[in-house]
């Protein structure tokens, strides 16, 4: 059987074909990540999965029979539970209706195995996605801010070139005023001097009357 094979013996229980396609991978992948990372995941009735280190050592090429030098390594390995092996060798029957007897773990002997990587893979994709989200929210603030400051300082600066524009006009006007009250006394004065010649003129005038009596 393969996994396609297995996949369709449990599609009908899982309530679909997808919901067991996906039912087997998660708990294929929290085992490898379980045993890679250096935990035992153990299941109750059926067996173990867990990681062995192999030292260094010697071997033979079954080909050439040439002395090799072997790297240390490690491997993952399985080891069968006591129920498994009886339903193997025969000494018990497998029940009817396809389903295997497996003995439920007791409480809190799931720390380790795959339950407990499939509830902490969840916990990190759930941490990730708030990570995610804060961080959108924190640059969404930031371009608002800066956004913000960069509106301020504009009409700021448009505050100061319309109060500049203000005093300019301001300080033109006053010098037009200054300018028109000087030449206006000019003014004034000339108006003031003739009437003095006039006067002189009827001096001249009266003179010469005098004379010619």
């Amino acid at each position: 059987m393969n996994k396609a094979q297995l996949v369709e013996a449990i599609a009908d229980k899982m309530g679909g074909r997808q919901q067991a396609a996906d039912a087997v991978d998660h708990v294929l992948d929290a085992i490898v990540r379980a045993v890679v990372s250096g935990e035992r995941v153990s299941v109750t009735g059926f067996g173990s999965f867990e990681k062995v280190d192999r030292p260094a050592r010697y071997a033979r090429n079954p080909q050439t029979g040439e002395r090799v030098r072997v790297k240390k390594t490690s491997v993952p390995r399985f080891r069968a539970g006591q129920g498994f092996k009886d339903l193997v060798s025969g000494s018990k029957k497998l029940p009817r209706g396809g389903e295997v007897a497996v003995k439920k773990a007791p409480k809190g002997s799931l720390t380790g195995g795959a339950a407990a990587t499939v509830k902490k893979a969840a916990a990190k994709k759930t941490a990730k996605a708030a990570a995610k989200k804060t961080t959108a929210k924190k640059t969404t603030a930031k371009k608002t801010t800066a956004a913000a400051k960069k509106t301020t300082a504009k009409k700021t600066t448009a505050k100061k070139t319309t109060a500049a524009a203000k005093k300019t006009t301001a300080a033109k006007k006053a010098t037009a005023k200054k300018a028109t009250a000087k030449k206006a006394p000019a003014k004034k004065a000339t108006a003031k001097k003739a009437p003095a010649k006039k006067s002189t003129a009827r001096k001249s005038t009266a003179k010469r009357t005098t004379r010619s009596r």
